[in-house]
């Protein structure tokens, strides 16, 4: 059975998306990207937005039922491939050993213009007692 997982704000329910979507013992989580609640794409540069993707995909696997520290594969989109290094730092903070399966690509452009980083996580849902 298909759970969808919902996060309050959810900035992607105007346009018929979910969060994240659980199957079974898995979630799949959308891309999460450096918008502060109000939808906005926050100031800063790169490792601004960075952290806030990371923040809100935190936020989207905690409403899942999950955590960072769960997450096994994990695709980073960036606008720039010069960033390399900061999404390196990001993960550092972030995840932690062992690290998860990751793919980083370089793409055209993000949902919004001034978006540099997009980040689309899968994640074990492990039973409460095990969290």
């Amino acid at each position: 059975m298909l759970q969808r997982v919902v996060t309050q704000p959810d900035n992607y329910e105007p346009f018929l998306l979910s969060q994240g979507i659980q199957f079974g013992n898995l979630l799949f989580i959308s891309g999460q990207a450096g918008a502060g609640d109000d939808g906005k794409i926050v100031a800063g540069g790169f490792l601004a937005q960075g952290e806030q993707a990371f923040l809100n995909l935190r936020r989207a696997l905690e409403a899942g039922g999950s955590s960072l520290r769960d997450v096994i594969k994990v695709t980073i989109f960036v606008t720039d491939m010069g960033h390399f290094a900061d999404v390196v730092t990001l993960r550092r903070r972030f995840f932690s050993a062992p690290y998860p399966a990751d793919t980083i690509a370089e793409i055209k452009a993000l949902y919004d213009p001034a978006a540099m980083i997009e980040i689309e996580a899968i994640a074990a849902v492990r039973p409460q007692e095990g969290r």
